[in-house]
């Protein structure tokens, strides 16, 4: 890879690691889509706990994974809220670069072995010699 696609790399993954650390905790709280369409029918007060109606959100079990170190956008143990969600974001942008990137490095495109030069494999120029009488 050339020096210029190191450097979009990396500052594509400061930019991605900035805004899972820090941007992430100013992500709204409220619920999104899926989740207000689920508890239409139901009362809720003002901790989104289901207090009366039918819905169905009253069916929502945990997950199995739900006791996980990075469930529920932070990180277990920590206790600080704005440094678990930006470490659980982090976390999660150097797992996904490093799954991608290993992706990448393993289905990359790879030559023959004994194929030369890299003009030759892309089909270029360099080593041929002018056609005979041509000049230039």
């Amino acid at each position: 890879m050339r020096k210029r696609s190191w450097g979009f790399v990396a500052v594509g993954l400061l930019v991605a690691l900035v805004l899972a650390g820090v941007v992430s905790n100013y992500a709204s709280s409220h619920p999104d889509g899926l989740d207000s369409s689920l508890l239409k029918g139901c009362t809720v007060n003002a901790d989104d706990e289901i207090t009366g109606g039918s819905c169905p959100a009253q069916q929502a079990r945990d997950h199995e994974l739900a006791d996980s170190p990075l469930a529920d956008y932070g990180i277990r143990g920590v206790e600080n809220g704005f440094l678990s969600t930006g470490l659980s974001g982090v976390v999660g942008v150097l797992l996904t670069f490093a799954v991608g990137g290993g992706l990448f490095w393993l289905l990359r495109r790879r030559g023959p072995a004994d194929s030369g030069t890299r003009g030759e494999q892309a089909g270029g120029t360099a080593d041929r010699q002018p056609a005979s009488g041509s000049v230039g």
